[in-house]
């Protein structure tokens, strides 16, 4: 058995198909992972023990590009270009393979679906954060060129509008693709991607699945790949040298505008009289001066970093966020984009940080945030919080996995057969027709 894991995002969407690779492999099957080919993702799915076949382009220098280019590229015409280009790089991947699961950016799933249809394959869908997965407990994510209107309160409407949302930003990108491969069109390409069984990779105490029936979705907890790596020798002698310092870090967002964002968190730490490790990430932040109570780091574990900080303010990503909550450090959280609001908003609601209002923070507005997650009783449910979350979510979804495709296992809740895979498929196709009859 080889399942292919596909991917086309951040370090985010990277590390947890490494892990996830490393628990398939650990209960005796074979793995190939398509994802950029940046250096530490590289390295990353080299740590796991997860071959790597290359997405159509490293992330990174793509990213810059992307984000050079003025006027910005609509995002249809994008999804189109890194859809045909997946396609292509995922349809060399899946040689040899007998299932396939994607995640990451959309155009990349879609890509990989097809890929699926086109060789047979059971395909499956993994995402890091509930909001994106159709409910009637939440509104659907609001795509920044298609917001949602406020006075609306019937969450199926909502949703139904969602669909449309998603067909103008994406289906003409994915009809040209499945005409030209031969596919037949589908009229909801929401539904047709993420399926009607989604895996949900992320901690049920972070991040909550109430059960609808809008979804027959199987959470397994976040996929978490261990990390034995020791701390740099200079980083040691670092933290031993005084109090515990704040940690600093926006992760693979590559905004300049962070630049600035950074230089007011500086200010807002030392203003508390604390000491501080800041990350370079892929914004390249630096530091303005050489003062002693500052070090600058370049990727670290954070499983071993963050239990030695007094604080972690950073941008909300699904890893960073879960890492902290397992280090039973405070978090403040100041959130960029898609799904980092949601996770900014949980981590205040679980009591164990402080969510910052908006992606640019003044130096008040953030000593104001990391003044309230340095109380001590902030400490105290945050290190409650920490032995609660799971660490053998990529361990489940592996047996969940390798259960939904042995042709012997008998189906049980809430795992997979392969004729049920079909099934499922099949009626996917039809879940649009079914929306617009009713």
């Amino acid at each position: 058995m080889r399942i292919l894991l596909t991917t086309f995002g951040s370090r985010g969407d990277v590390e947890p198909l490494a892990a996830l690779g490393a628990a398939l492999q650990a209960q005796g099957a074979g793995v190939v992972v398509c994802a950029p080919s940046d250096a530490e993702f590289a390295a990353l799915l080299q740590r796991a023990g997860a071959p790597l076949a290359p997405a159509f382009t490293a992330l990174r220098p793509w990213a810059a590009a992307a984000m050079a280019n003025q006027p910005p590229m609509p995002l249809p015409e994008r999804a189109a270009q890194v859809m045909a280009a997946q396609f292509e790089a995922i349809s060399a991947a899946a040689e040899g393979c007998d299932a396939v699961l994607a995640t990451g950016l959309f155009p990349s799933c879609a890509a990989t679906r097809c890929v699926a249809e086109v060789r047979g394959l059971p395909y499956f869908h993994a995402a890091y954060c509930p909001i994106f997965i159709p409910s009637e407990h939440h509104r659907p994510h609001a795509w920044p060129s298609h917001p949602l209107p406020d006075d609306e309160t019937d969450i199926h409407r909502l949703w139904d509008r969602d669909i449309q949302t998603m067909n103008a930003l994406f289906g003409g990108a994915m009809a040209g693709l499945r005409a030209r491969i031969g596919l037949p069109p589908v009229d909801n390409v929401r539904d047709h991607v993420f399926t009607l069984r989604p895996l949900l990779a992320a901690d049920p105490v972070i991040a909550p699945w109430t059960p609808t029936d809008m979804r027959d979705l199987i959470q397994t907890g976040a996929w978490i790949l261990p990390d034995d790596r020791p701390l740099a020798a200079d980083l040691k002698a670092f933290l031993e040298a005084g109090e515990p310092p704040v940690y600093l870090g926006f992760g693979s967002m590559p905004m300049a505008a962070l630049k600035e964002s950074a230089r007011v968190a500086v200010e807002a730490i030392r203003a508390h009289g604390r000491r501080l490790v800041l990350s370079r990430g892929w914004a390249d932040l630096g530091l303005q001066d050489d003062r002693g109570d500052a070090f600058a780091a370049g990727d670290v574990n954070q499983q071993a970093l963050f239990p030695r900080v007094a604080a972690v303010i950073h941008h909300g990503g699904a890893g960073t966020t879960t890492a902290a909550a397992r280090s039973g450090t405070p978090q403040v959280v100041v959130p960029q984009l898609a799904d980092q609001p949601y996770f900014a908003r949980r981590v205040a609601a679980l009591g164990i940080g402080a969510a910052h209002d908006g992606p640019s923070p003044t130096a008040a507005s953030l000593s104001a945030a990391l003044d309230l997650a340095l109380r001590p009783g902030i400490r105290r449910r945050a290190a409650a919080l920490a032995p609660t979350i799971r660490v053998d979510g990529a361990a489940v979804a592996a047996r969940r996995l390798l259960d939904a495709l042995s042709p012997h296992a008998p189906p049980s809740r809430g795992s997979w057969s392969p004729s049920r895979v079909h099934t499922v498929q099949r009626a996917i196709q039809r879940s649009s027709s079914a929306t617009r009859a009713s």
